[in-house]
């Protein structure tokens, strides 16, 4: 890379706007083009940002292929940065090809049912459209890094880490997620984007096992309790989630799986909304309007960029790895907690959208410095897991490394 980097960020919602917030105190980011499909918007993060040369404010609609290459042209981006839905994935990971621009994202293209057997086997797997095209990826000299926020992406990192330093035999990997966040004044008020949320939570759960390859499971199956540093026990079940898609592809486990603390509350109101067909991405007729059930729930909900400032507590994101280390049995969970009190003081950003920003601009860093390079269609796995681990304390960002298992006394 040339040293100075200049990112098409395409979104700015809760992510998008932590992501420039952080990504703003790095010299070396040149330029970062605020773009979304509602410019009051952009414009609202570029006010907080000011320097409107450095960060520039522009509509796009991410639906419309030509409209992402024109403004990466316009702007002679080195780097496509996707912090929409993943439901534009393709248009913009194709726009990035067609301009020769690097392509980054923190949710992979999205997965189909299996149309016959949908809770035993796979259909379409998230990422497998990019995947797909990685050869013409690696035959153009290109770059794309698929899946690096916090989890996906840190905990990819941490998985390839526990692999090269921490064991000698993998049995497990495990992404474990939860929290302890609670939001003023809503009785239900999503942390995160609810259309996404309602995607990987309502799919059918994706298990790898290294007998049997990919396979497919019931939404919510699988309950466990685990303990979480500074949040406590936990109740986590199995949601389709993209680290077992790339895990298995750079890291040698028998079993790879995702779970994440829901509650019950939350799992109720998704299964209603599954009865109900709210859930559902295609359009219907309205009153003479044509509107998606899914686009009317996220309408009708508050917008998770603004919450910050009702939201109390902390949440963790972290890799559970458990395998043979000299001989002896070893379990460990590597892990970041954010508090969402200090995320708002330091960031002017909540917890959960912070906590994925952070990873992003890591790796736009170790990309612009040389640390991490290639070409085609890689997952976080597929890089050197310690100058991304270095840098996390650097970025305020710190990890932690909790022993699951108890030396006897």
């Amino acid at each position: 890379m040339k040293g100075f980097m200049k990112v098409l960020l395409v979104g700015v919602g809760g992510v998008g706007e932590a992501i420039a917030a952080i990504a703003k105190e790095r010299p070396w980011v040149e330029q970062i083009v605020l773009t979304d499909y509602n410019q009051a918007r952009a414009e609202e993060v570029q006010k907080k940002l000011g320097n409107p040369k450095r960060f520039p404010a522009e509509f796009m609609d991410a639906g419309k292929q030509e409209s992402i290459e024109e403004l990466a042209r316009k702007y002679n981006v080195d780097l496509i940065m996707n912090a929409v839905d993943p439901t534009f994935n393709e248009k913009i990971f194709d726009a990035a090809y067609n301009v020769g621009a690097m392509y980054m994202d923190m949710a992979m293209t999205l997965s189909e049912p299996n149309p016959t057997d949908p809770f035993h086997k796979p259909g379409i797997k998230l990422g497998d459209y990019q995947f797909e095209r990685a050869k013409a990826w690696e035959r153009k000299g290109l770059l794309a890094i698929l899946g690096l926020g916090v989890e996906p992406g840190m905990a990819d990192v941490f998985a390839r880490y526990a692999q090269d330093y921490l064991f000698d035999e993998v049995e497990e990997i495990g992404i474990r997620d939860g929290s302890n966040i609670s939001i003023d004044g809503y009785e239900f008020a999503p942390n995160f984007s609810i259309w996404t949320t309602i995607e990987e939570c309502l799919n059918p759960p994706v298990i790898y096992e290294d007998k049997k390859g990919w396979f497919t499971t019931e939404p919510f199956s699988e309950p466990e309790m685990f303990d979480f540093p500074e949040i406590g026990k936990v109740e986590v079940v199995n949601v389709e989630h993209e680290e077992v898609l790339l895990v298995p592809r750079w890291v040698k486990a028998k079993r790879v799986t995702f779970k994440y603390g829901l509650g019950n509350q939350f799992i109720g109101v998704l299964k209603t909304l599954h009865m109900l067909g709210l859930d559902k991405k295609n359009k219907i007729k309205v009153k003479g309007a044509e509107v998606a059930p899914r686009d009317v729930v996220a309408a009708s909900l508050p917008d998770p960029a603004h919450l910050g400032d009702k939201m109390h507590g902390k949440t963790c994101a972290g890799t559970w790895v458990k395998g043979i280390k000299d001989g002896h049995p070893r379990e460990v969970y590597l892990y970041q907690v954010a508090d969402n009190a200090e995320c708002m003081k330091r960031w002017g950003c909540q917890a959960v959208v912070a906590q994925t920003a952070f990873s992003a601009v890591i790796g736009w860093d170790l990309i612009d410095h040389g640390q991490w390079k290639g070409a085609g269609v890689l997952g976080p796995e597929a890089f050197d897991p310690i100058p991304f681990m270095d840098k996390m304390a650097e970025y305020e960002f710190p990890y932690g490394i909790k022993e699951m298992i108890k030396e006897a006394a």
